[in-house]
């Protein structure tokens, strides 16, 4: 591969067109994307979602969780918006990849919430890390966001790398019957910026 050809082309989907930009992460070897429209300067901060990879919900459309829903309902923000950033980050299973999730629905099915399930098998509740996010965001000029999530740790370690949340925008998408424990979870127990009534 030559390495002077850039990792960045035009990408029509099904919202709109979008560029597409590919970041490599050396500690990890992994390859995350940003996917952008419009341009990035403001004056108003960028409507940003901070996306982590999740090949049930998002290719599958698995009903056990609600991260396909809000790709596409962030997707959808960010084309109505006129302009914004999605970075899609390869950490499957909140971190721990996707055999350990396969491994934790397992327990899950067997009666442990979300949370337990990880921590049985070992893991932490939550090992994503959003310092390669930062990282992303400072490579593409983006320091100032309105950041769509209900996870109050993704701002916080945001704004920990230097990146500035003027504003978070909640993102409810996908609530059904056979997430609703997983949703309730993320509420009771990791402090997820959800309104009850919304899981009615």
């Amino acid at each position: 591969m030559k390495s002077d050809v850039p990792s960045s082309a035009k990408l029509p989907t099904k919202w709109g067109q979008f560029d597409i930009h590919v970041h490599h992460e050396e500690k990890t070897g992994l390859d995350h994307v940003a996917l952008m429209l419009g341009s990035m300067e403001g004056p108003d901060p960028v409507l940003l979602r901070v996306h982590s990879e999740c090949l049930t919900g998002d290719a599958f459309s698995s009903l056990r969780c609600d991260c396909g829903p809000q790709l596409d309902a962030a997707m959808a923000a960010i084309v109505e918006n006129g302009w914004g950033c999605l970075l899609y980050l390869r950490q499957e299973g909140r971190g721990i990849g996707l055999h350990a999730k396969i491994q934790a629905y397992h327990l899950q099915d067997r009666g442990a919430d979300t949370l337990d399930a990880n921590l049985m098998l070992g893991h932490p509740a939550d090992k994503r890390d959003y310092e390669i996010a930062a990282t992303m965001l400072s490579d593409l000029g983006i320091s100032s966001v309105a950041l769509l999530t209900n996870n109050p740790d993704k701002v916080k370690q945001l704004e920990s790398h230097g990146i500035t949340v003027a504003r978070k925008v909640p993102l409810i998408a996908g609530v059904g019957d056979e997430n609703l424990g997983y949703l309730q979870t993320k509420i009771r127990r990791m402090g997820h910026m959800i309104d009850s009534s919304e899981l009615e």
